[in-house]
């Protein structure tokens, strides 16, 4: 009896000592990238971020940085899919779905623009862009406008409301006339 008692609390001390040690290494990841990223260097911080990710995948602030992240890397298929599973963790955070949002509406106009800058190149490219490209960009624009629509949602007194319901009219297609031409127009 007394070896199985003794046996239970090493067991014990040692799932407590290993997850003393992941937290610390999570936390010393998060700090490096949270570094990175504010040098600009977005790819070590999400490569720290994706590492922290795999010693702990229950922390949905690590997802929100890692879209972030990649958000600015314009790496924005990585930054969805950190959004999405950082949503899964806790859906209620309004900034997931601005921030997945704002990704799905980037991605989707880079899908449609003929000439861009590759940063990986360091190179202006011009390409074709596909029928495929175009409804992939549909799609996102209205998966888009859904997550703002949410953001609002959660986030009903938010200050930067106004914003958010032009870049939804953006996604959406609705086009605002230029204040020149209303003058005109009522003048």
């Amino acid at each position: 009896m007394k070896k199985a008692l003794l046996i239970a609390s090493i067991l014990f001390i040692a799932v407590i000592s290993t997850a003393c040690i992941n937290n610390i290494a999570v936390q010393e990841l998060n700090n490096k990238a949270a570094e990175y990223m504010q040098k600009g260097d977005y790819e070590a911080a999400m490569n720290r971020l994706q590492a922290s990710i795999d010693l702990d995948s229950t922390m949905y602030e690590t997802y929100y940085n890692l879209g972030i992240a990649a958000t600015n890397a314009k790496k924005y298929d990585v930054a969805i899919e950190a959004f999405e599973n950082g949503i899964k963790l806790k859906p209620e955070h309004a900034n997931f779905y601005y921030s997945l949002g704002v990704a799905q509406s980037t991605y989707a106009d880079t899908l449609t623009e003929e000439t861009y800058y590759d940063y990986d190149k360091d190179e202006t490219v011009t390409r074709e862009v596909t029928e495929q490209d175009k409804a992939k960009a549909e799609g996102l624009k209205v998966l888009a406008v859904d997550n703002l629509n949410k953001y609002l949602e959660l986030n009903p007194k938010a200050e930067d409301r106004e914003t958010v319901e032009n870049l939804i009219k953006d996604c959406s297609g609705e086009t605002q006339e230029e204040p020149e031409k209303q003058i005109l127009l009522e003048g």
